[in-house]
């Protein structure tokens, strides 16, 4: 398929032994724990790992007591780093605790007498967004190299492909005609493996029992180019071989990079914090505009200032493909969802302990999460009616 008249478009994902993803996995692991015992906690945890030391930093507000060392360790065994030639080992690892209680100043804006009055636990600007190019309204080749991590991640621990380690990383390069992807022009994808395979025997497994049972097949042709290991060897991986650091694969956790980003990231956060909650909002608000078949494409922005709970400003922009203003369509939001981090929370239930699983393989798209379910559809509807 030539590309001559055509654009690219690609997106990336890791797997859950990735160093970057251990740390979110810790962070919301801790997360959990804590919501476990007390669901009105301010947690804002932040991980490090390097070799076999692990260390936490933040601050957390909480009546719960969490051992934390436990909870890293329970994480980093059902990853599967059990070997330090892995690049981590659960056996011999160290936990640095340095989480401390949270600011006064940051609690007088989010605690206040009324619930309902909740302010923001900070200032900044989320986006959510949604595509009808996939069933799950998700951009395609962050889809499928996500799927990829997936399959790499599910015959690792089930021990399918024996040499294969917990780390990896996969790439898609989408071919796009106008906003419809017609074809993949290649496939990035590198797995960490023990010394006893030879580098064609892992490029050819790959290829057969990771990428092609992924790829759908009418994208694929003679041109799609796959790049497997393409530097040779990968042996020394996970955080042995690269530091992992929380909220450091924030387009793994989005849209792949097909929709603006904030910054901030969602790992370690109670829904207090609005870089968590707002986003999952955004989201929640474009996949219904999208499923209401208002437009083909959606992006909403949010905007808080601390301490504030109405947002500071909405935005909505369709790209071109909806028959509704934006302005009324932004109207329409500020109508019929609640914006506040108190109504967020309320609406999509967020005061439980369901955010280690959100760590890995992105935090939309799934259907298990509330802020993917289209359960105000009808109000969005009668909106234009």
């Amino acid at each position: 398929m030539s590309t001559q008249h055509h654009q690219l478009f690609s997106s990336e994902s890791v797997s859950p032994g990735h160093p970057d993803k251990v740390a979110d996995q810790i962070s919301d692991a801790v997360l959990d724990a804590i919501l476990l015992q007390d669901k009105h906690a301010r947690v804002a945890c932040e991980t490090l790992v390097k070799n076999n030391t692990i260390v936490l930093a933040g601050e957390i507000s909480t009546t719960a007591h969490v051992i934390v060392d436990e909870v890293v360790k329970s994480v980093i065994a059902d990853i599967g780093y059990h070997h330090t030639e892995d690049g981590l080992n659960v056996e011999q690892c160290s936990v640095i605790n340095m989480l401390t209680a949270q600011s006064g100043d940051i609690a007088q804006g989010v605690n206040k007498d009324k619930k309902e009055a909740q302010g923001a636990g900070d200032q900044g600007l989320m986006f959510g967004f949604a595509t009808d190019e996939t069933e799950a309204l998700m951009p395609m080749p962050y889809t499928l190299a996500n799927q990829l991590m997936q399959r790499q991640n599910k015959l690792f621990k089930q021990g399918v492909i024996p040499w294969l380690k917990p780390d990896a990383k996969a790439q898609v390069a989408g071919v796009y005609e106008k906003d419809k992807m017609i074809g993949i022009h290649n496939v990035v994808l590198s797995t960490q493996h023990t010394h006893s395979i030879s580098l064609d025997i892992l490029r050819k497994t790959v290829l057969e029992e990771i990428i092609l049972p992924v790829l759908p097949s009418h994208l694929v042709t003679e041109e799609t180019k796959f790049y497997i290991n393409p530097t040779g060897q990968f042996i020394l991986g996970g955080p042995h071989a690269d530091c992992g650091l929380t909220g450091r694969k924030i387009i793994v956790d989005t849209y792949g990079g097909m929709a603006r980003h904030g910054g901030g990231c969602f790992s370690g956060k109670d829904a207090s914090k609005v870089d968590r909650s707002a986003a999952y909002m955004a989201r929640y608000i474009a996949k219904h505009i999208v499923s209401a078949k208002f437009a083909k494409k959606c992006e909403v922005q949010l905007a808080y200032a601390i301490g504030r709970s109405q947002p500071t400003s909405v935005r909505v922009d369709t790209f071109g493909t909806s028959d509704i203003p934006e302005y009324d369509l932004e109207k329409m939001v500020q109508a019929v969802f609640p914006l506040t981090p108190y109504g967020i929370i309320e609406h999509l239930d967020l005061l439980r302990p369901i955010y280690r699983k959100t760590a890995t393989f992105g935090h939309f798209g799934r259907s298990e999460f509330s802020w993917e379910q289209l359960n105000n559809l009808d109000a969005v509807r009668q909106a234009f009616k």
